[in-house]
C-alpha cells in the first residue's frame, strides 16, 4: 500500500468526525478518532481511539492507544451520560452543548517524531513533547519532556532518548519540517547515521 499526499488511507471500519489530515497519514483498521488534528506522516495502527488532541507530525502511535480519552463529570451529583446525552433518554431533552464544548477543549498534544506504544493512555490536557517515547501500556497523566521515555502508571520518565544537548539540536534542526522532497534525498543518511552524525552532517 502505498500512502498519498492529498488524502489519509483510512482502513476498515474508522469512525472520523471533525478531523483535519495532513499528507501521508495512515489511520488503521477498526480506530476512532474525532475533533482532532493528525499531522503530516503520523499513523496510527489498529483500534485506536484519538479524541480532542493535537498530533503533530511523524507520530507512530502503536494499536490499542487512547489518546484524549473523555472524561465524566466528577463533581456532580452523579457521573453517568444521561445528564449530557440527555435527548438519548427524553424526548423534550437536549444533549448538553456545553459540557460537551468543555471536553473538546481540554486537548491532548502529542509532539513531532513521538513513538506511542501499544495500549497506551495518554490523558487530556497532556503534552508529550517532540521525540518523546511512551512505553506499552503506560498511562500519561502529567506532560512529558522532549526526547523523554516514560513507563508505568502513572508514566514516569525512565530515561532520555537523546541527551539533552543532542534533543535541543535535533528540535533546532525541525527536520520535520522538510519537504517531501528533501526526505528523500536525506532517506540514506537517516538509515545509516545516528542522531549526532545526522545533525553534524545538516546542521547548515
Amino acid at each position: 500500500m502505498k500512502l498519498a499526499g492529498d488524502a489519509p488511507v483510512l482502513q476498515a471500519d474508522c469512525d472520523v468526525v471533525e478531523v483535519q489530515f495532513g499528507r501521508f497519514v495512515e489511520i488503521g483498521a477498526g480506530s476512532r478518532v474525532a475533533y482532532s488534528v493528525i499531522g503530516d506522516y503520523s499513523y496510527c495502527d489498529r483500534v485506536c481511539d484519538i479524541a480532542n488532541a493535537d498530533v503533530g507530525k511523524f507520530a507512530n502511535i502503536a494499536s490499542f492507544v487512547r489518546i484524549g480519552a473523555t472524561d465524566h463529570p466528577m463533581d456532580r451529583a452523579s457521573l453517568h451520560h444521561f445528564m449530557y446525552r440527555s435527548s438519548d433518554y427524553w424526548d423534550d431533552a437536549d444533549h448538553d452543548a456545553d459540557w460537551f464544548a468543555h471536553r473538546r477543549a481540554r486537548r491532548a498534544t502529542i509532539g513531532h517524531d513521538t513513538w506511542i506504544g501499544h495500549n497506551a493512555q495518554i490523558k487530556p490536557e497532556v503534552t508529550v513533547g517532540h521525540g518523546a517515547v511512551v512505553a506499552s501500556g503506560a498511562i500519561v497523566t502529567r506532560s512529558v519532556d522532549p526526547y523523554t521515555i516514560v513507563a508505568g502508571v502513572p508514566a514516569k520518565p525512565i530515561r532520555d532518548r537523546q541527551p539533552v544537548a543532542i534533543a535541543d539540536r535535533m528540535m533546532a534542526l525541525a527536520w520535520w519540517d522538510w519537504d517531501h522532497d528533501r526526505l528523500r534525498d536525506a532517506l540514506e543518511d537517516f538509515r545509516a547515521l545516528p542522531a549526532e552524525a545526522f545533525l553534524e552532517k545538516y546542521e547548515r
